[in-house]
C-alpha cells in the first residue's frame, strides 16, 4: 500500500491553477501590460552519468513542480497562458522499447483525472501550439531551455526575463494550506527520524551509522528522498558547518550533531540535533547547549510579521556574546565593545536561517554575499518576515581551529577571546539547534515536533543504551 501523505489533503489536488495565478498577479505586477503572455517552464528530464548506461536520480525541477504539482514524472511540459488562465501538461511520448522495463507510463487520461490541469497532451503538440501562441502576438516565458535547447519550440520562448523570475520567487515565498500540509508531514517523519538516532546509541560507534538510521526510518515511513546531504558529525567535527564525510568514529567523544530533514512529494524539512553520546552532557558541551537554546528561543520569540531577519539574526549574536562573558569566553570588554567588534562572528558564522519551502534553502530572500558586515554576508534572507513564510531559526556555536585563526590573528578581536577557556570547548566542536518555522498573522507556528529539550533527550538516549545491554545489536 502507497504512503498516502497528509491525511487532511486526501482527495484534494495539489493546487497547480492557484500557483499559476500567483505567478500570473506577480508577474503583471511588473509588465502591467503584459496580459497576451505565456508560462512554459520544462520538468527535469532523466539524464545519464557519463560513460554509463544507469540514470541519475531525478530531481523534479521546483519552477515546474510548483506550477504542476509533478514530482518523478521525467521530461514534461507545463503551459500556462495568463489571459484565459489555461493550464497544459504535456507529457513525454511513450517509448515502447522501455514498457518492457518499466510498464506503461501514466495516461493521459489519468494524469488529468490526478493533477490540477485543464489540458492533458503529448509532446509532439508543443510546437503547433507555441508556434500559434506566437503567431497570436503572445510573448512565451520561460526560465530556461538547458532541457530542450536543441528542439524546434525553445526558438519560440523568451528565457530568463527577470521579472518571470521575480514572479516565480515572490509566488514560491508564501506557503499556502496545502503546502504547510506537506511541509508538516516532512517534520513529522524528520523528527521521527532523530528520535530513532537518539535511541540508537548502542548501534552507532561511526557516524555513518547515524545517517545510515535517519535514511532507514526516514524510508520506512514514505520518504524516499531526503532534502539535502544529512550532516552527521561527533565530537570536534561538529565544528565544521557543513561537515559531509560522516565517516569517523564516535567512539571516546562526547557529542553528537546531526543535520537532517526528509522530503514529501518535493517539501523540505531541516532539522538539528545534538546529542551527548552516553546521555550525560558534560558541562562544556551543556553551556554551548544552552547558549545556543537561549539564542533560538530569544530568535523564536520575535518572530512575526514586520521584523527585519536581519535584526534577529544580529540579536542572536547579542544573547550569544552575553553567555561567552558568563562563561569567561570572552574578557576585557562590555557586551557593546564585543559586538562592535564583530569577533562573534569567528564562533557563529552563518546566517541564522533561510527560507524553506521546495528547496531547502528557498528563493526569494535576496541574501548579499558581498555585503560588508562579515557578521550578514552569509545571511541568506535579507527581508522583512511575512505571513506565510517558513523560515529556520538555527543559531550555532562553534569551536574551529580554521575559524578561530581568523579572530586570533586580528588583534582588535583576539583581545577579547581567553584561548585558555577556548581550549576546554574544543572537543564539543559544535552546537546547532534547528527548527522550521511559519510565520502566521500574529506571530508563528513551530513545525518542527522532535524535541530540544536536553533533559528529554537525556533520557531518549539513555533509553536506547539501556536496551542496547538487554541485547539490542547490529550486524555490521
Amino acid at each position: 500500500m502507497a504512503m498516502e501523505g497528509p491525511s487532511e489533503l486526501k482527495g484534494i489536488k495539489y493546487p497547480a491553477k492557484a500557483h499559476s495565478l500567483n505567478v500570473k498577479r506577480h508577474f503583471l505586477s511588473k509588465k502591467k501590460d503584459a496580459i497576451n503572455s505565456a508560462f512554459f517552464v520544462s520538468g527535469t528530464s532523466l539524464e545519464f552519468f557519463a560513460y554509463c548506461d544507469e540514470t541519475i536520480p531525478l530531481r523534479q525541477n521546483r519552477y515546474f513542480h510548483y506550477l504542476s504539482g509533478i514530482n518523478q514524472i521525467p521530461g514534461c511540459y507545463i503551459l500556462y497562458t495568463l489571459a484565459d488562465q489555461k493550464l497544459t501538461l504535456y507529457l513525454p511520448e511513450i517509448d515502447y522499447d522501455d514498457v518492457m522495463w518499466s510498464g506503461m507510463p501514466i495516461s493521459l487520461k489519468e494524469a488529468k483525472e490526478k493533477f490540477d490541469v485543464d489540458v492533458v497532451e503529448y509532446e509532439s503538440a508543443i510546437e503547433s501550439k507555441l508556434t500559434q501562441l506566437v503567431a497570436d502576438r503572445i510573448v512565451i516565458y520561460t526560465t530556461d531551455t538547458e532541457n530542450y535547447a536543441k528542439k524546434p519550440f525553445s526558438k519560440l520562448v523568451r528565457a530568463g526575463d527577470k521579472d518571470f523570475f521575480y514572479a516565480l520567487d515572490e509566488s514560491r515565498l508564501i506557503k499556502d494550506s496545502y503546502e504547510i500540509s506537506m511541509m508538516k508531514y516532512a517534520n513529522k517523519i524528520t523528527a521521527n527520524s532523530h528520535v530513532a538516532v537518539m535511541a540508537a546509541q548502542p548501534i552507532e560507534q561511526n557516524e555513518t551509522h547515524m545517517h545510515a538510521e535517519f535514511i532507514y526510518h526516514s524510508i520506512r515511513q514514505g520518504s524516499k528522498f531526503q532534502s539535502y546531504d544529512p550532516i552527521c558529525c561527533s565530537g570536534p567535527n561538529c565544528g565544521t558547518l557543513h561537515y559531509m564525510k560522516n565517516d569517523d568514529t564516535m567512539v571516546k567523544k562526547c557529542s553528537t550533531l546531526i543535520d537532517a530533514g526528509a522530503d514529501w512529494e518535493c517539501y523540505a524539512s531541516d532539522v538539528t540535533r545534538c546529542f551527548p553520546i552516553s546521555g550525560e552532557w558534560t558541562k562544556e558541551h551543556m553551556d554551548i547547549y544552552e547558549t545556543v537554546q537561549d539564542m533560538q528561543k530569544q530568535v523564536l520569540d520575535g518572530i512575526k510579521p514586520g521584523v527585519s531577519w536581519d535584526h534577529l539574526h544580529l540579536l542572536a549574536h547579542k544573547v550569544m556574546i552575553k553567555h561567552f562573558l558568563n562563561l569567561g569566553l570572552f574578557i576585557n570588554g562590555t557586551e557593546e565593545e564585543i559586538f562592535d567588534s564583530k569577533v562573534s562572528v569567528w564562533f557563529f558564522p552563518h546566517g541564522l536561517g533561510h527560507l524553506i519551502g521546495l528547496d531547502t534553502h528557498d528563493v526569494g530572500g535576496y541574501p548579499n554575499y558581498d555585503d560588508p558586515d562579515i557578521r550578514l554576508r552569509w545571511l541568506r534572507l535579507r527581508r522583512k518576515l511575512l505571513p506565510g513564510m517558513v523560515v529556520t531559526d538555527e543559531p550555532g556555536v562553534y569551536f574551529n581551529d580554521y575559524l578561530l585563526e581568523n579572530a586570533y590573528k586580528e588583534p582588535k578581536m583576539a583581545k577579547y577571546i581567553d584561548k585558555d577557556v577556548v581550549r576546554k570547548y574544543m572537543n564539543v566542536g559544535g552546537v546547532r539547534i534547528e527548527d522550521d518555522i511559519l510565520v502566521t498573522k500574529n506571530g508563528h507556528e513551530n513545525l518542527t515536533v522532535v524535541t530540544s529539550d536536553p533533559e528529554e533527550i537525556s533520557k531518549i538516549v539513555k533509553k536506547g543504551i539501556a536496551k542496547g545491554k538487554k541485547g539490542f545489536h547490529v550486524v555490521v
